[in-house]
Protein backbone atom coordinates (compact mmCIF):
# COMPACT_ATOMS: atom_id res chain seq x y z
CA UNK A 1 0.00 0.00 0.00
CA UNK A 2 1.34 3.55 -0.54
CA UNK A 3 2.56 5.57 2.54
CA UNK A 4 0.16 8.47 0.86
CA UNK A 5 -2.90 9.33 -0.41
CA UNK A 6 -5.26 12.30 -1.84
CA UNK A 7 -8.83 12.06 -1.08
CA UNK A 8 -12.05 13.14 -2.42
CA UNK A 9 -15.13 14.21 -1.18
CA UNK A 10 -17.86 16.82 -2.77
CA UNK A 11 -20.03 19.21 -0.77
CA UNK A 12 -22.99 21.13 -1.83
CA UNK A 13 -21.55 24.62 0.12
CA UNK A 14 -18.53 26.27 0.52
CA UNK A 15 -18.81 26.55 3.71
CA UNK A 16 -19.34 22.95 4.22
CA UNK A 17 -16.14 21.99 1.97
CA UNK A 18 -14.42 24.95 4.44
CA UNK A 19 -15.47 23.23 7.76
CA UNK A 20 -14.41 19.75 6.69
CA UNK A 21 -10.64 21.28 5.58
CA UNK A 22 -10.75 23.13 9.01
CA UNK A 23 -12.06 19.99 10.81
CA UNK A 24 -9.28 17.46 8.83
CA UNK A 25 -6.68 20.44 9.42
CA UNK A 26 -7.20 20.78 13.22
CA UNK A 27 -7.27 16.95 13.93
CA UNK A 28 -4.20 16.89 12.17
CA UNK A 29 -5.42 13.95 9.67
CA UNK A 30 -4.52 16.08 6.79
CA UNK A 31 -1.63 18.36 5.75
CA UNK A 32 -3.24 20.09 2.98
CA UNK A 33 -7.02 20.55 1.84
CA UNK A 34 -7.74 22.26 -1.16
CA UNK A 35 -11.49 23.50 -2.27
CA UNK A 36 -12.19 24.60 -5.21
CA UNK A 37 -15.65 25.48 -7.19
CA UNK A 38 -18.38 25.80 -8.00
CA UNK A 39 -18.12 22.49 -10.38
CA UNK A 40 -21.33 21.08 -11.88
CA UNK A 41 -21.94 17.57 -10.98
CA UNK A 42 -24.47 15.31 -12.89
CA UNK A 43 -25.11 11.74 -11.54
CA UNK A 44 -27.73 9.01 -10.43
CA UNK A 45 -29.15 9.37 -7.59
CA UNK A 46 -33.00 7.27 -6.77
CA UNK A 47 -33.80 6.25 -10.63
CA UNK A 48 -32.80 9.64 -11.98
CA UNK A 49 -30.16 12.01 -12.82
CA UNK A 50 -29.77 14.55 -10.68
CA UNK A 51 -27.55 18.03 -11.51
CA UNK A 52 -25.80 19.65 -8.22
CA UNK A 53 -23.56 22.47 -8.20
CA UNK A 54 -20.27 21.29 -5.57
CA UNK A 55 -17.25 21.87 -3.90
CA UNK A 56 -14.45 19.51 -4.00
CA UNK A 57 -12.09 19.07 -1.49
CA UNK A 58 -8.56 17.59 -2.51
CA UNK A 59 -7.23 16.15 1.01
CA UNK A 60 -3.29 15.40 1.34
CA UNK A 61 -2.87 12.94 3.48
CA UNK A 62 -1.30 9.68 5.23
CA UNK A 63 -2.87 6.16 3.83
CA UNK A 64 -3.03 5.55 8.00
CA UNK A 65 -5.21 8.12 8.26
CA UNK A 66 -7.76 6.94 6.34
CA UNK A 67 -10.16 5.46 8.75
CA UNK A 68 -10.06 9.18 10.89
CA UNK A 69 -10.66 11.33 7.80
CA UNK A 70 -13.32 9.32 6.93
CA UNK A 71 -15.04 9.51 9.90
CA UNK A 72 -14.49 12.71 10.35
CA UNK A 73 -16.38 13.98 6.96
CA UNK A 74 -18.91 11.41 7.25
CA UNK A 75 -19.55 13.12 10.57
CA UNK A 76 -19.71 16.68 9.19
CA UNK A 77 -21.28 15.94 5.86
CA UNK A 78 -24.81 16.88 4.54
CA UNK A 79 -25.31 14.18 2.48
CA UNK A 80 -27.11 10.65 2.85
CA UNK A 81 -23.80 9.20 0.81
CA UNK A 82 -21.03 11.49 0.67
CA UNK A 83 -18.00 11.04 -1.58
CA UNK A 84 -15.20 9.66 -0.25
CA UNK A 85 -12.65 8.19 -2.03
CA UNK A 86 -8.62 8.06 -1.78
CA UNK A 87 -6.42 7.52 -4.48
CA UNK A 88 -2.62 6.39 -3.62
CA UNK A 89 0.13 8.77 -4.34
CA UNK A 90 2.52 6.53 -6.35
CA UNK A 91 5.56 9.34 -6.41
CA UNK A 92 5.93 12.58 -5.06
CA UNK A 93 8.63 15.02 -4.17
CA UNK A 94 10.96 13.88 -1.45
CA UNK A 95 10.53 17.49 0.43
CA UNK A 96 6.64 17.79 -0.57
CA UNK A 97 6.11 13.89 1.06
CA UNK A 98 8.66 14.65 3.81
CA UNK A 99 6.39 17.69 4.52
CA UNK A 100 3.32 16.10 4.73
CA UNK A 101 4.35 13.43 7.21
CA UNK A 102 5.83 16.26 9.61
CA UNK A 103 2.26 17.88 9.48
CA UNK A 104 0.04 14.76 9.76
CA UNK A 105 2.17 13.40 12.61
CA UNK A 106 0.87 13.06 16.46
CA UNK A 107 1.40 16.70 17.88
Amino acid sequence: MAAYIQVVTTTDSPDLASRIAQTLLESRAAACVQVFGPVQSKYWWKGKIEEAEEWVCLIKARSADYDRIEALISKAHSYDVPEILAFPVQQGSRRYLEWLEAETAEQ
